[in-house]
This record gives structure tokens, sequence and C-alpha cells, in this order.
């Protein structure tokens, strides 16, 4: 059976993903900051569900997914799903630097380990959930789209360096647009608002498919194609808030 790690599986994408990985059959760990909100998932197949306490703010949390991993005799698919988010017109000095430490720190140190997991170990494939807001930087909530453009550029850099290395590691890079998940709280009126049910799905179809980047769905992948055509004299005038 193919083995599968998802962290972030406590609530929203990473957890509906995970139930869908489970369904299929697959071996999966299961990993998030509070380990209570996993144990609908393990109920689900106790026998091949395994649960991990990680922070990835956590200086220890590098060592935690080893433990997870040599508990689940390999690893197959990394699933990095946690993160961080706010609306932060007013440039809350702590909304800030929470978004940068978990959505670049910890992103960073729980990918990195990831890819020399498997640069180590015949290969693998890592799979993250970006956002679109990673497209152009976003005045509302600037920590926040200048994370996911970091996350961007991070896993293209690493799958070019996997390739000149030959180290047999593919990436995902998933980038949805607005999903109805508790990071979304009061926001019903978001425009072109999607289901984490479907949204799981159009992942699920995306890491079977090995795609190297994925934006969901297809009317967000128009819409930001169209951003990137915007010049930034342009942008910057742009009222999104």
């Amino acid at each position: 059976m193919k083995k599968a790690i998802v962290l972030g599986a406590s609530s929203g994408i990473g957890h509906e993903v995970a139930r869908l990985f489970i369904a299929q059959g697959w071996v999966v760990g299961v990993a998030a900051r509070r380990i209570d909100k996993l144990t609908d998932l393990q109920n689900l197949a106790p026998e091949r569900v395994f649960t991990a306490q990680i922070d990835v703010t956590d200086e220890a949390a590098e060592a935690s997914l080893q433990q997870l991993i040599e508990r689940m005799g390999g690893l197959d698919l990394y699933f990095h799903a946690a993160g961080i988010g706010w609306q932060n017109p007013s440039l809350e000095a702590e909304k800030e630097l929470k978004t940068m430490e978990t959505n670049a720190v910890g992103f960073t140190r729980l990918v990195g380990c990831a890819y020399r997991y498997f640069a180590n170990n015949g290969g693998g494939h890592i799979a993250c959930i970006t956002s679109i807001a990673g497209t152009k930087g976003l005045g509302p909530a600037p920590a926040y789209s200048a994370s996911k453009a970091m996350q961007n550029t991070y896993l293209q850099a690493l799958e070019q360096l996997a390739i000149s290395k030959h180290h047999n590691i593919h990436f995902t890079d998933i980038r949805p647009g607005f999903v109805d998940t508790p990071l979304l709280a009061g926001s019903s009126r978001l425009p072109m608002l999607m289901t984490t049910e479907k949204v799981a799905r159009s992942i699920l179809k995306a890491v079977n498919c090995r795609r190297h980047v994925c934006v969901i769905d297809t009317r967000w992948a128009v819409l930001t194609f169209l951003w990137r055509l915007i010049p930034n004299w342009i942008w910057r005038r742009m009222k999104l808030c």
C-alpha cells in the first residue's frame, strides 16, 4: 500500500484530503498542532492511520516528522497543508510575523525535511497547498500573499535542484482560489467560493496525475492568468479592500 503523510490534517482541505487518501486504501500519517482534531480520521481505519502532534513553528518539528515516517515504515508522498493567514490591511505586527513564521519558516522546515528524506531513500512525491494569493502582492494580506509567492518559488527551486542532483522527487504545487474553510470563516461573500470537498477531489486528481502546478479551479486559473497581465503601475493603484 502507498504511504502518505498529511501535515495540517486537523481541519479544512488537509482534513478532507487525508480522508480521501484513507478511503483509497493508503497508509496515512495525519499530523497537526492539535492531535485531538485527528481522532475521527484515525477511527476510519485504525490499522493504517498514524497520528502525530507536529507544530511547524516548533524547532523539534523535523524530528517529529522523521519519527512519524519511521513508525509508518517509510513514505511515498508528503502532503503539506499547514498554513495560516489573515486579511491585515492595518498591518498588525503579530499577524504578519505569525504568518511568516508558519508559512515561510515552518514550510521550509518541513518541506526541506521531506526533501532530504526522499533524496536519501530513492525518491518520492512532495505536494503542497500554496495559493493563488502568491500570484501578485495583495494589499489587504501582505504577509499571506508574500509567503505564498515564496512557497511557489521554493517548490520551483527544489524541483530544479532535484533534477540537477538526479533525485527521483516529484513536486505538485497546488494553488486553490477561495475555499470555504476555517481560514476564511465569516467570508461567505467572497467571489467564486469553493467547497472543501470539491477542492480535495481536484487535489487528489492532480496528485495522482503528478501535475507540476495545479490552480483550482478553471475560473481561478483564468483569473490569475489575467492578473499576471496587469502592469505593475496599474496593479499598485487597484483597490482590493
